[in-house]
């Protein structure tokens, strides 16, 4: 395992919610909800099982409007497809029964779902990892791929390391070692940023579990949500920016090359250009910029709070990958190439589904290796 960074979990894997989604609210028989509802009961056995850190919360995914309300039915239907338990709040006194300071028409309350520490879940694996004979280069910034003779070199900051076959998980930047080695050159990594506020220490009862805007289906981003984390903070996030470079974690951060090879991808501006996509990305790039208008569209979940409960807290880079076409992937992807195998696609809710997938994607690597 090549890692980097001298530690683990520093950027996707442990930069998100720690929100656990069981899969009420994904399109049945679809990947991401298979692997959502198996994911969830396996994370919870596992969590468990090594004391990593989780609480069984429940979510509220309220309706604010007619509109979302009439969602809610849709959403209710997938869940019962997917075998997860749901029950409808019909009116501010049933979603007052759950969480108090809630306001909207109309809810849906799942109880499955739950909020881990994702960091200390990552280690966790990683000593399974060791403890299976594993070894760990961190460290090691992977600068480029050769393969002379069947065999490959990976040219790192720390010197090369050579391999017979390649699994790439390299998260934000999977796409740039595939195309080294002419996989998966449709696809390119539009990187979004989500940028988390919390509440103050004094303000976090206000918010017992989840609270979720209703979703909408034809945007891969949910919208700002409160979550009560493991270590009792209650963070109120993501929006969804265009990030300015791969790991630009700061509104202020840009990559200049990054930020020209994502304005200069077609597949961007036909993603880009859509009436529904430039109204969506100028609304959260003013939340970006201004606080007011994050805590706007806060506040219409939770009226009870106010500017001086918020303060910023930390922010995560999603590796959204794009095709040639514009076309948003929203299942999870990898393709193989010579003696390798490249994950480009394991987004939301890619935790909740990180043992599944783990398992469908080594049985692809086993079967490829035959």
């Amino acid at each position: 395992m090549i890692e980097k960074e001298h530690h683990l979990a520093t950027h996707q894997s442990g930069r998100n919610s720690g929100v656990l989604h069981p899969g009420f609210n994904y399109p049945p028989n679809s990947l991401k909800a298979q692997f959502a509802t198996e994911g969830t009961q396996r994370m919870k056995k596992y969590c468990k099982r090594n004391d990593v850190p989780l609480d069984e919360l429940g979510v509220l995914v309220v309706a604010t409007n007619q509109q979302e309300r009439q969602r809610l039915s849709d959403i209710q239907e997938q869940a019962t497809e997917n075998g997860v338990e749901t029950r409808i709040l019909d009116g501010q006194a049933e979603i007052h029964e759950y969480e108090p300071h809630a306001a909207g028409q109309a809810a849906i309350y799942c109880p499955e779902a739950a909020s881990v520490d994702s960091q200390k879940y990552v280690y966790s694996l990683a000593g399974d990892a060791e403890n299976h004979g594993v070894d760990f280069y961190t460290g090691y910034k992977v600068e480029r791929i050769q393969t002379p003779n069947g065999t490959h070199h990976l040219v790192t900051s720390n010197g090369t390391i050579t391999a017979s076959y390649l699994v790439n998980t390299a998260g934000l930047y999977a796409d740039k070692l595939a195309h080294q080695m002419g996989v998966g050159e449709k696809y390119q990594i539009v990187p979004f940023r989500g940028e988390y506020y919390e509440l103050v220490p004094r303000k976090r009862k206000l918010v017992k579990s989840m609270i979720y805007p209703t979703p909408d289906p034809e945007l891969p981003f949910l919208g700002v949500h409160f979550t009560r984390r493991t270590d009792d903070k209650v963070i109120i996030g993501p929006n969804a920016v265009l990030a300015f470079g791969r790991e630009a974690y700061d509104n202020t951060q840009f990559d200049l090359s990054e930020m020209l090879s994502t304005l200069g991808y077609e597949g961007f501006w036909k993603l880009f250009t859509s009436s529904k996509m430039i109204r969506v990305g100028l609304t959260e790039l003013n939340k970006s910029y201004r606080k007011e208008a994050f805590i706007k569209a806060a506040k219409s979940l939770l009226p009870a709070v106010k500017s001086d409960d918020f303060r910023k807290s930390y922010a995560g880079i999603r590796a959204q990958i794009v095709r040639n076409d514009g076309t948003l992937v929203k299942d999870p992807l990898f393709e193989h190439g010579p003696r390798s195998t490249h994950v480009l696609n394991a987004v939301s809710p890619g935790l909740t589904s990180s043992l599944p997938f783990g398992d469908h994607l080594a049985d692809a690597v086993l079967d490829q290796m035959k």
